[in-house]
């Protein structure tokens, strides 16, 4: 995994540079690919403890800055 601290920001073709691009969707595509692969047996026993911590973190961190919208009532017909 790369440190923060040495990433270099990509230089395109014509010579511009671009900044690293990551958003709040990207991170909530994150977090529903690791639950998808932890129900599917994908980590060791030994490995499922860091990355629910991880998991944890993240929901956390997602849910103080994109909190999950309320469930709108059901219309009755």
């Amino acid at each position: 995994m790369e440190n923060q601290e040495n990433a270099q920001p990509e230089v395109a073709q014509d010579g511009a540079t671009t900044q690293p691009d990551l958003t709040i969707s990207d991170l909530q595509n994150l977090r529903a690919i690791i639950d998808v692969a932890v129900r599917r047996g994908a980590f060791s026993a030994s490995e499922v403890s860091g990355v629910g911590a991880a998991f944890d973190k993240l929901n956390v961190f997602l849910n103080a800055v994109a909190p999950p919208k309320a469930q709108e009532p059901v219309a009755k017909q």
